[in-house]
């Protein structure tokens, strides 16, 4: 079947990929890992521009190094959302986990964007009849009204590919089928350490070694 993958980078991040050793991750090479049969027609990956942290001022080098890396492959799209930080007063909690009754202030950093233009490309793929068959890496319960339009309007097939150790339950009952994106997977699914491009040889980060 004609597939496009539409990848919620953060929800993938965060669910699979923080804290291992996986990052340098070629999403064409995990999907064919993961759906043995599925012709890949496109994969769309969402995400934003990482805001750098003072206790870690590269990020964003590292994030633009493994974009480099994707744009080597003619089938990935990178759609990119925005972060929008606001203040926000939280309460505070003694070692037990109980409230002190007092407040903090703290610099709450969302990333916005991405759910929503993951959605609305995949409507607007499925009214285009781009694809027999969608797959979703993300947990996002937020995709269950898209994902019922997609196979109750367009009558398309939609699997997810779930990056969390546990899987939103609403999005399990409402899928044709979800896989677990499990270590072994990741492992098999790196790109090599060096990758070549028209302005001439890069290296997965050093810290993601």
């Amino acid at each position: 079947m004609r597939t496009i993958v539409y990848v919620d980078g953060f929800n993938l991040y965060y669910g699979a990929l923080r804290k291992t050793p996986f990052k340098w991750l070629d999403l064409e090479l995990l999907c064919r890992v993961i759906l043995k049969n599925a012709s890949i027609a496109r994969i769309k990956y969402f995400t934003a521009r990482v805001v750098p942290r003072p206790n870690d001022p590269d990020q964003a080098v590292r994030q633009d190094v493994y974009l480099r890396a994707l744009a080597l492959n003619p089938k990935i799209e990178t759609h990119f959302g925005h972060f929008l930080s606001h203040p926000v007063k939280m309460p505070l909690c003694d070692p037990s986990g109980a409230t002190t009754g007092q407040y903090a202030s703290v610099l709450k950093t969302e990333e916005k964007g991405s759910d929503v233009n993951l959605a609305a490309h995949m409507l607007l793929d499925a009214h285009k009849n781009a694809f027999d068959q969608a797959i979703i890496i993300s947990n996002d319960s937020d995709l269950l009204t898209p994902i019922r339009f997609v196979r109750g309007e367009f009558k398309k097939r939609v699997g997810i590919l779930n990056p969390h150790k546990r899987q939103s339950q609403v999005l399990y009952r409402e899928a044709d089928f979800v896989r677990q994106i499990r270590r072994g997977a990741l492992a098999a699914s790196q790109y090599p350490d060096q990758l070549t491009d028209r302005n001439g040889t890069f290296s997965r980060p050093r810290k993601w070694k």
